[in-house]
């Protein structure tokens, strides 16, 4: 059986990232922090806005964490951490606090996990349309490629 190896988040799709989702927020006038990590929960970029709230830069990295953790865009998480829920006492089990609001979403390549991004400034809503925005715009980069 021949496998076929699938090819890392780069910083240049990290860029790419972080400038589709910026692009998306300004379109819509909100100011918001991106925050890129690879497979291995490492940051590959980051920019926040200077008009972005300060907590907006920790939240787009814990979103990004989160996603990347549990393999799942944050905004389909929310539900299973109320009390009764299978993930409400995980943030507590692991290292690094989790955050379960919508804009961490993980990266897939060839559909593999290869990494997340977290958008933090915005409306929840907002910064998952940002951030699946920014993946739409990665996806046609390598379609073009």
């Amino acid at each position: 059986m021949s496998r076929t190896a699938v090819s890392p988040l780069t910083t240049e799709d990290a860029e790419l990232l972080v400038t589709a989702a910026r692009t998306a927020a300004g379109a819509a006038g909100v100011a918001v922090s991106v925050t890129v990590l690879d497979a291995g929960g490492h940051p590959l970029a980051f920019r926040r806005d200077d008009r972005a709230v300060l907590i907006s830069g920790e939240t787009s990295t814990r979103k990004a964490y989160t996603a990347l953790q549990l393999n799942a865009p944050t905004a389909d998480l929310t539900e299973a951490v109320l009390p009764g829920g299978p993930f409400h006492s995980l943030p507590t089990a692991l290292d690094r606090p989790l955050l379960f609001i919508a804009g961490g979403l993980p990266v897939h390549r060839d559909g593999h996990l290869i990494g997340a991004v977290g958008i933090g400034g915005g409306a929840p809503e907002q910064d998952h349309g940002f951030g699946a925005a920014a993946l739409e715009a990665l996806e046609r980069a390598g379609s073009a490629a």
